[in-house]
């Protein structure tokens, strides 16, 4: 079986991106020969994903730092561009800490003596809207604490500028009002200035920003809007960029870029400031190939780390059970025509540009307008899985929405199918084009459905592959449903 995305060629060079999914607005850290790296993770649940990796380019994620969201009231329903919001991660004092803004509420903060936890609940640092990008600094010299942010228009009307304070060293207090650092208003071309990262450098202060939609000329090469990202320095003393780029669909893809320091001091990022496709990997011990998980065979009735909800799970969405398979309640909703709306929709990114999916669904109820499937899930969205009839029976159907639908249709006529089982199969081609099929276990195995649909991202956020389950509204028992070896896969490396 071919992972659906392969970063490190096997020959000691890697191609970008080295995170082909959506792992939005990254920073990264070295602890020892050790790299990781959070990212973005807005409205999903659990959230501030941590990934590993030795060498910069196989990656492999290892748990979320953020277990709920908050308030609780707020996340109670899907909120997808709100929540956490370009986190910085960092290494003080024998500690992790991560500072991100959620641009409703404020900044915040969290800290951990093991990458994988506990972490401390979330401290609010700075209250107020509009406050996005935060990141500290602990000078190590003297022992003094700092932060800066960014500002987003949309919550507050300012944007374009950077806020620094001093902060106690324990990341809990603003030690003054805040300093204007950079006011790009007042600076010709400059328009969006967001993004920053702090660092001590050579004797000097660094805040790597971004004031533009790029942080690298595109020049000769097919990477469009170069973004923001991190700086680290490999235990061999090597210095590497990792940045995203906005692919639509695909949502916010990471790159890696060779980095040095000119002879008048200033980084010089990619190939002489152009992205680079193939590099040579990093000096670092051998590591296998990897990606971040997206198979699953839901082992002991649980789904692996790659999952998150739309919003704040509640007790009673999963039903535990000792075999393999996963197991979700019906949930009861007067949204079901609707999964934009939904929050008991299990999701995870998109893991390559051409990918295939696969997973078998069971509904195991009779409840009439119970239904259960596997849907690509953006601003628009398209679904295709089991529903209970008025009889009923269990039968096959394909549905979508477009964005501005405020329900969704038909995509091709509903079929019965036998034994209230089915495994269903998206393919995903450039463009993130999806072609829906289904083998209903009537022998004539899997069946093209519907028309193409053409997945759509939502602000900031890419589309998702979702697992769900409901019914219609009212009271008692609504049933199950069962999802069974879920597989994603790709095409080999080169093709």
């Amino acid at each position: 079986m071919t992972m659906p995305w392969r970063a490190d060629l096997g020959d000691g060079t890697y191609r970008n991106p080295v995170l082909n999914a959506d792992w939005s607005d990254p920073d990264v850290v070295r602890v020892g020969d050790d790299h990781y790296l959070t990212a973005s993770s807005f409205g999903r649940v659990p959230g501030l994903p941590l990934l590993h990796s030795r060498d910069l380019v196989n990656w492999t994620l290892v748990g979320h730092a953020l277990e709920r969201l908050g308030p609780d009231a707020d996340f109670a329903v899907p909120r997808h561009d709100c929540g956490v919001w370009a986190p910085s991660l960092r290494h003080h004092a024998g500690r992790f800490w991560i500072f991100w803004g959620d641009p409703d509420h404020g900044i915040q903060q969290i800290n951990a003596e093991n990458i994988r936890g506990p972490w401390t609940a979330p401290h609010l640092v700075k209250a107020g809207k509009g406050l996005i990008d935060a990141c500290p600094l602990w000078d190590e010299e003297t022992g003094e604490a700092y932060l800066v942010h960014a500002w987003a228009k949309s919550r507050s009307g300012i944007k374009n500028r950077l806020t620094g304070h001093r902060m106690s060293p324990d990341g809990r207090e603003l030690l003054d009002e805040g300093t204007t650092l950079v006011d790009a208003d007042t600076i010709p071309g400059w328009f969006t200035l967001e993004g920053p990262k702090a660092y001590r450098h050579d004797g000097w202060f660094w805040i790597c920003l971004l004031y533009t939609e790029t942080v690298l000329a595109q020049g000769d090469t097919e990477v469009n809007g170069p973004h923001q990202g991190g700086w680290v320095r490999t235990a061999a003393g090597e210095d590497w960029f990792l940045h995203f780029q906005a692919r639509g669909a695909y949502g916010r893809v990471v790159h890696l870029q060779p980095m040095r320091w000119d002879g008048e001091g200033w980084p010089v990022i990619g190939d002489e400031g152009e992205p680079v496709l193939v590099h040579r990997r990093p000096k670092a011990p051998e590591q296998a190939a990897e990606a971040p998980a997206s198979n699953d065979d839901f082992p002991g009735g649980r789904h692996g780390r790659q999952w998150q909800w739309t919003a704040n799970p509640r007790p009673g969405w999963t039903v535990g059970h000792g075999g393999d398979g996963l197991r979700l309640s019906c949930v009861r909703t007067a949204y079901a025509h609707d999964l934009r709306a939904l929050p008991n929709v299990l999701v995870q990114r998109l893991p390559a540009e051409e990918f295939t999916v696969e997973v078998g669904i069971t509904l195991d109820t009779g409840e009439p307008g119970a239904k259960a499937g596997l849907a690509v899930l953006g601003d628009a969205f398209s679904w295709i899985g089991l529903e209970a009839g008025a009889d009923g029976e269990a039968r096959l159907v394909h549905r979508y929405a477009e964005s501005v639908a405020e329900h969704e249709r038909d995509a091709e006529h509903p079929r019965p199918a036998p034994g209230a089982d089915v495994r269903v199969r998206i393919e995903v081609t450039r463009g993130a084009r999806c072609r829906f099929h289904a083998d209903t276990g009537d022998g004539a195995g899997f069946q093209p459905s519907g028309q193409v649909f053409a997945a759509t991202p939502w602000r900031w956020v890419g589309a998702l592959l979702g697992l769900f389950a409901t019914a219609p509204a009212g009271r008692g028992p609504s049933g199950t449903a069962g999802f069974t070896a879920f597989r994603t896969t790709g095409r080999p490396t080169g093709t």
